[in-house]
């Protein structure tokens, strides 16, 4: 019996999974944050190694015996970060095990995608995006956020509510019921006293507000509607962009939704699936339901030739009764 190992690193959870060729998962383990950039190289390699120990001991394993490997990383973005990546992971000595190795978008994706390939964007603080085509090729954007013209994430969704309270206030917008929410959300005094606050850095506006400007959208505010429809469109340039990198306008193929952003429906995706299928009419958009771990486990299964479209399934199964 052969075993695959999966891990998915992120800025705020870092998880391990195992499972068998059969696609039955044998062992987890978890922990905070992974990501280099979020805890720097010497630390990120000790989370790996106590999230790897923590599922092979749950799965009654040695590290001998995982044949295959797929590891997602946050923090994995260009090619420079390469070799630090490749250190840590050989510092598993996981001996007997061809490993492939990815932004953890990829994981998501591959867990989330029934082909195994496709474009996956990921919505929650900000953005991503990545796609990879039935030959295996990738395409990506930056994952850079407003600072290179992505947007679409909770905290852009906030930053363009902000603008719109100002211009509100400064009669270059219409008025519109975030500024009285905010001013509530914060305890300011009035939209004055607001603004001058935001500046001032008394107050403070972030990402796990967003759920406000869904609020007043769903209510009715003609502002907040628009901020929402506007982030849907910028979510689906960003799919838009990857589909063209990799040629696939005239294919079939799913969009992968990750992300906690999403909870808010249609109101946010309906117009990033009109932007998408503008462009690719075969495109299918599939909220991501599986943890983005068991697209690492299918990743490891990669390199060995298994055919993870069989095993999707079976797996995806085990997954979600392993892990409650």
């Amino acid at each position: 019996m052969r075993y695959f190992l999966g891990v998915d690193i992120g800025n705020s959870k870092s998880h391990a999974l195992i499972a068998d060729e059969n696609g039955r998962c044998l062992g987890f383990g978890q922990a905070g944050p992974g990501s280099w950039e979020a805890i720097g190289w010497e630390a990120a390699q000790q989370v790996l190694h106590t999230i790897v120990d923590e599922a092979l001991a749950q799965a009654g394993l040695e590290k001998s015996a995982i044949a295959g490997a797929g590891f997602g990383y946050a923090g994995y973005d260009w090619p420079e970060d390469r070799p630090g990546h490749i250190k840590i992971i050989e510092s598993l000595s996981l001996v007997n095990a061809r490993y492939a190795l990815g932004n953890d978008t990829l994981v998501g994706l591959v867990a989330g995608a029934r082909a195994g390939w496709g474009v996956v964007v990921v919505a929650g603080t900000s953005n991503n995006c990545l796609g990879r085509d039935r030959q295996g090729r990738e395409g990506r954007v930056t994952g850079m956020g407003p600072w290179f013209g992505e947007y679409g994430g909770a905290s852009e969704i906030v930053a363009r509510a902000v603008q719109a309270v100002a211009a509100a206030w400064t009669q270059r917008g219409p008025a519109t019921a975030l500024s009285n929410a905010f001013v509530a959300q914060t305890g300011a005094a009035d939209v004055v006293d607001l603004l001058a606050g935001l500046v001032r850095e008394r107050y403070q506006l972030v990402a796990a507000d967003a759920p406000l400007v869904f609020e007043l959208a769903a209510q009715g505010d003609l502002v907040a509607q628009e901020i929402i429809t506007w982030a849907g469109q910028e979510l689906g340039s960003l799919a838009v962009g990857v589909i063209h990198q990799l040629d696939l306008a005239a294919e079939t193929f799913d969009v992968v939704l990750s992300g906690s952003l999403y909870k808010g429906g249609e109101p946010l995706i309906s117009p990033m699936r009109q932007t998408i299928q503008a462009a690719a009419p075969g495109a299918t958009l599939v909220r991501l339901e599986a943890p983005p771990v068991v697209g690492g486990v299918l990743l490891g299964m990669e390199p060995v030739g298994l055919e993870t479209a069989v095993l999707r399934q079976p797996l995806l199964h085990s997954a979600n009764v392993l892990l409650g």
